[in-house]
C-alpha cells in the first residue's frame, strides 16, 4: 500500500508529532499485525493438518463457536493461553524473536522516544505491516 498525499495522510502525519498519539498508533498497528499473523499461521496449520474448526475446538476443549470466530472474525483478540493451546494441538509452539535492526528503528525507537524523524516512512512501514498478507491455503 502506498501512502498518498491527501488530507487524511497529512493530518495523520501531523498527529504523529504528538508523542502520546505516536505511541498509541504504533502499539495498535503492531498489535493488529501481530494478531493477524499469528491467527493466519494457526489457521494455515489447521488446514494443513486437515482439521475442521469444530475438531480443533474438541481437541482443546473449547467452544466450537469461539474457534470459528477466531478464524473468521475481522476483529479478534485471543488470549495468549488460547493461542498456546491451539498451537500445541497443531504441533506448534509460540516463540519471540528480536526485530531486525531496520524495523527496530521504525517501531521500537518511536515507542521509546515518542518521536520519529520521518513520519512518512513510519506510516509506510506501519501500513505495510497491517496490509493483509497472502495466505498459503485459501480453503
Amino acid at each position: 500500500m502506498t501512502i498518498g498525499s491527501n488530507a487524511f495522510w497529512d493530518d495523520l502525519a501531523e498527529d504523529l508529532k504528538d508523542p502520546e498519539f505516536l505511541r498509541a498508533y504504533v502499539v495498535e498497528s503492531v498489535r493488529i499485525a501481530t494478531i493477524d499473523a499469528v491467527v493466519n499461521a494457526l489457521d494455515d496449520a489447521r488446514l494443513a493438518a486437515g482439521l475442521s474448526k469444530a475438531a480443533l475446538a474438541r481437541t482443546i476443549g473449547a467452544n466450537p463457536d469461539a474457534i470459528r470466530r477466531l478464524f473468521t472474525s475481522g476483529s479478534v483478540n485471543p488470549t495468549l493461553s488460547t493461542v498456546a493451546e491451539i498451537a500445541a494441538a497443531l504441533g506448534m509452539r509460540l516463540t519471540l524473536e528480536p526485530l531486525p535492526t531496520a524495523e527496530r528503528k521504525q517501531i521500537t525507537e518511536p515507542l521509546v522516544n515518542g518521536e520519529h524523524g520521518d513520519t512518512a516512512a513510519l506510516l509506510g512501514h506501519l501500513q505495510a505491516m497491517r496490509a493483509p498478507q497472502p495466505r498459503r491455503n485459501a480453503a
